[in-house]
């Protein structure tokens, strides 16, 4: 649509909003100005730039039934195929609702995008279909993705099939759900402060967060560009092997994508453990008024059991782990705000492949439904523009530099080990909290993410596999390994999962 020509009140409005003072024969100067700037973009309306992929003749799907929908999982309901041989032929595979896929509707958990349907395919869904996988629908996330419990998704909290009345955990609540009822084979999550690890330890499936930018990220709806990550949501961890070597690699289209290393991931798994050094950092442990005894304990046994199939287990201490949460909320908060709330789910200043029409929806639809948006983001939005407008990005900029103290901190670590390990929660699965209680819905949100988050600041690949029960809820180990090391990751969690069955 065309860009109208401003005039001296727009001019004067903006003046004042960015603190300028224009007087008027400044004023007219500028109105000259911008109607020859603004001749390029007529130009760039008339210019098709490229997309994705075309909008295939595919099936659109359809909303699911109640019938098929006991835990509120499904988002969306399809069946897309275009091979029919492949690594993934035979496997159905549910989408988390952030991945766009051309012609089925993406809400991102959140009415504010409700209408919404992209015109293309993100990078990992071309790669799914091309190794013969099938599409069975999207998985319901929560409101944009901004929470670990798995209540502020939208229409409905999804439920865990442990326990319906405790959380699945989030953001990627629906496919953790979906597989662990065995309604699908494998799932897409997305991870920013544990999206993936969290559901995959509170409903006892397998979540592999990769290192940042093994896998694109393209065609998602982001959060933070330095915390996003998409990643294999499996039943074992063989398929997350499987789903992570189809998904893997430089796409030339996600600035996140750097040196990018790649590996035949299903062919580390059955290396064993002999010799392999396993790290269990005591800081993962004993969180002040958030780990659960049972669960410290119960993850403490399950590493240790690595020691039975060879592997050398000791006790490491990384003091600034405890730091990691801080360091997180320094980047998540303002960075969010100005990424996926502000910059309307891209920001600037970035090559890549942007998309324009999810872009123009939100900018409208953010405007329109602002108070649609979820408690969780209002309030990191309004705390992001407040530290933002008081300190104009200083702490942004600090955590930013401290992320690479951090990620020294686990590397040196991971010099003298091949892995670290830890609870992926430091509790078990919370209740689904009551809609009129607010603190219980933040603690619920943000209350589990001390031990992932920090992972996502620093990139390491991190996986969450099932280590145990308490009172009928699952228990998640989480393995961290060396950037684009995923191998030695799948390796020790594919021998702790032979062990343990």
């Amino acid at each position: 649509m065309p860009v109208p020509a401003p005039t001296k009140a727009d001019l004067q409005r903006i003046a004042s909003k960015l603190g300028f003072e224009v007087n008027d024969s400044e004023a007219e100067v500028f109105l000259n100005i911008a109607g020859g700037t603004l001749a390029s973009y007529s130009r760039l309306d008339q210019l098709e730039a490229p997309r994705l992929s075309p909008n295939e003749n595919r099936d659109k799907g359809r909303a699911p039934t109640v019938d098929e929908n006991p835990y509120n999982a499904w988002a969306w309901r399809c069946s897309i195929r275009t091979a029919a041989e492949g690594k993934l032929a035979g496997r159905k595979i549910a989408l988390k609702d952030n991945i766009a896929v051309a012609g089925l509707p993406m809400h991102n958990g959140s009415a504010v995008l409700e209408g919404f349907v992209p015109d293309e395919d993100a990078t990992v869904v071309t790669r799914i279909l091309e190794a013969g996988g099938e599409i069975t629908g999207k998985a319901v996330c929560e409101n944009f993705c901004f929470s670990g419990g798995s209540h502020t998704s939208y229409p409905k909290p999804v439920l865990n099939p442990a326990n319906p009345e405790y959380s699945s955990g989030g953001s990627s609540s629906g496919c953790a759900a979906l597989i662990a009822a065995g309604a699908v084979d494998m799932a897409m999550g997305g991870d920013q402060g544990g999206s993936v690890r969290l559901p995959a330890s509170w409903s006892g499936i397998v979540g592999l967060k990769p290192t940042h930018g093994l896998v694109p990220y393209t065609g998602i709806f982001p959060i933070e560009s330095t915390l996003d990550h998409t990643g294999p949501m499996t039943r074992t961890v063989a398929d997350s092997a499987l789903l992570l070597e189809v998904t893997a690699g430089p796409d030339g289209l996600d600035p996140r994508q750097i040196d990018v290393k790649t590996a035949r991931y299903t062919e580390a798994l059955n290396e064993g453990l002999s010799g392999l050094k396993v790290a269990i950092v005591s800081e993962g442990f004993g969180w002040e008024e958030m780990s659960e005894t049972a669960v410290d304990e119960t993850v403490k046994s399950a590493a240790r059991r690595l020691a039975d199939g060879g592997a050398i287990v000791n006790e490491i201490s990384i003091p600034l782990h405890r730091d990691g949460i801080h360091i997180w909320n320094g980047i998540a908060l303002e960075g969010a705000t100005m990424q996926m709330v502000l910059g309307n789910g891209a920001g600037w200043n970035w090559r890549g492949h942007h998309s324009v029409a999810l872009r123009e929806f939100y900018g409208a639809a953010r405007k329109e439904k602002a108070n649609d948006y979820p408690a969780t983001v209002k309030a990191v939005a309004m705390l992001g523009c407040y530290i933002g407008e008081k300190t104009g990005g200083v702490y942004y900029s600090k955590a930013q530099n401290l992320s690479r103290t951090l990620r020294a901190a686990y590397d040196e670590a991971l010099k003298e080990a091949d892995v670290l390990v830890m609870p992926t929660t430091p509790m078990k699965a919370m209740r689904i909290p009551p809609p009129d209680n607010p603190t219980a819905y933040f603690q619920s949100a943000l209350g589990n993410i001390a031990n992932t988050c920090p992972f996502d600041v620093t990139g390491h690949p991190a996986i969450s596999l099932p280590c145990g029960k308490i009172d009928g809820l699952p228990v998640g180990l989480m393995i961290i390994g060396k950037h684009f090391d995923e191998s030695t990751v799948l390796r020790a969690a594919h021998a702790f999962e032979r062990i343990s069955s």
